[in-house]
């Protein structure tokens, strides 16, 4: 019997894991598979381990895991499979496939462009500050920044660069200290999927730019686009294992 299992990253901040499991949630009407599951990377319960072990005891056969996860960094080129080559151990009789994160797609374009929007201010010459978790792969940093120019072709804002919390540069520090002094009107949006403790250190750290020319945004977060483009990336991860291949 076929699974689904939903892996989120997860948050110390409880309302960042209750919106994970609501947007899922939703997620699972659409779906026509039977046994579905949701699970966590890190932070929040049950964990990937226990997501498996809940699929199997349901009648899983064939489990098919998608991970919840905006860009391929290392909890998706890494983490996740490290776990499901344990679990393939565990369970030599049940076959696994491995879907692939949202990466770069047109409807979360529209989504960052969204945000701006809400905010209800002036557009005209406007800069973007888009600002990622961050990791160590600079894939990510060229997925981030294909996503911000095509953001400032599609919608013709004058600039949007990119900045990341951690790892790989630029930083959102060295974004700031190029920002002082400057009077051009920047909208920053996290692109980040929940409310959690980077979120709050943002905004904590944009307290002394209060009353000034930078407007930050809400999160890229769970919207219907968001949904729209987990539905199909898991329609190409399920076609993977109608045809037999795995994908990682």
């Amino acid at each position: 019997m076929q699974a689904i299992l939903y892996i989120a990253h997860g948050s110390r901040v409880k309302e960042g894991v209750e919106q994970a499991i609501s947007f899922l949630t939703s997620v699972q009407l659409e779906i026509d598979i039977p046994i579905q599951e949701i699970c966590f990377l890190e932070l929040a319960v049950p964990t990937i381990a226990e997501g498996i072990d809940s699929c199997i005891k349901r009648g899983a056969t064939a489990i098919a895991i998608m991970p919840i996860l905006l860009l391929a960094a290392q909890h998706a080129k890494q983490d996740i499979p490290s776990e499901i080559e344990k679990a393939k151990k565990q369970y030599p009789d049940v076959e696994f496939t491995y879907g692939e994160p949202l990466g770069v797609h047109e409807l979360l374009i529209d989504t960052l462009h969204t945000r701006i929007l809400e905010t209800k201010l002036p557009t005209n010459n406007a800069n973007v500050l888009l600002i990622g978790r961050g990791s160590s792969d600079p894939v990510v940093k060229s997925d981030l920044a294909k996503i911000a120019a095509r953001l400032r072709e599609k919608y013709a804002y004058t600039a949007v660069d990119t900045c990341f919390l951690y790892g790989i540069g630029p930083t959102f520090e060295e974004w700031l200290q190029q920002k002082k002094n400057k009077t051009d009107q920047v909208f920053i949006v996290p692109y980040l999927l929940f409310t959690g403790i980077l979120r709050q250190s943002i905004t904590k750290r944009l307290q002394e730019y209060e009353g000034r020319t930078i407007t930050l945004c809400e999160s890229l977060g769970y919207d219907d686009n968001v949904r729209k483009v987990l539905v199909e990336r898991i329609a190409e991860l399920l076609a993977c294992h109608k045809e037999g291949v795995l994908s990682w």
